[in-house]
């Protein structure tokens, strides 16, 4: 299994990005996509999840409103929006794929991406 995230870059506050993860190496569509990220010096955080049939999403509190999820089971691919993006945001963006229920629990996905690189600033 191999997952490719795309769609990073750099943006003004206020922006927006769709950042895309292309999964390859599942025999079925159905597997959970979650996306995660690390800001310089900190440590990587859940932003959010999409389950296998994509009826449940969860986006973190904090980023309610701005950031957003969907999915794609025939081209086998995730996608988080990010929209009015702020300097808070920058970081690099990590998507990662798990069968069976979503969590935000990192640990628990076996197969992750390289991740990209969002960059917020004026």
């Amino acid at each position: 299994v191999q997952l490719q995230a795309s769609g990073g870059g750099s943006v003004r506050p206020g922006g927006s990005l769709r950042l895309t993860c292309a999964v390859t190496g599942f025999k079925t569509p159905y597997f959970v996509i979650a996306w995660f990220r690390q800001a310089p010096g900190k440590g990587r955080e859940v932003v959010s999840c999409i389950s296998a049939e994509g009826g449940r999403k969860y986006v973190a509190d904090s980023l309610k409103g701005r950031f957003s999820i969907d999915r794609d089971n025939i081209k086998k691919e995730g996608y988080l929006y990010l929209e009015s993006l702020q300097p808070g945001d920058t970081a690099v963006y990590y998507c990662a794929a798990k069968t069976g229920v979503s969590s935000v629990v990192q640990s628990e996905y076996p197969y992750w991406g390289q991740g990209t690189l969002v960059t917020v600033s004026s």
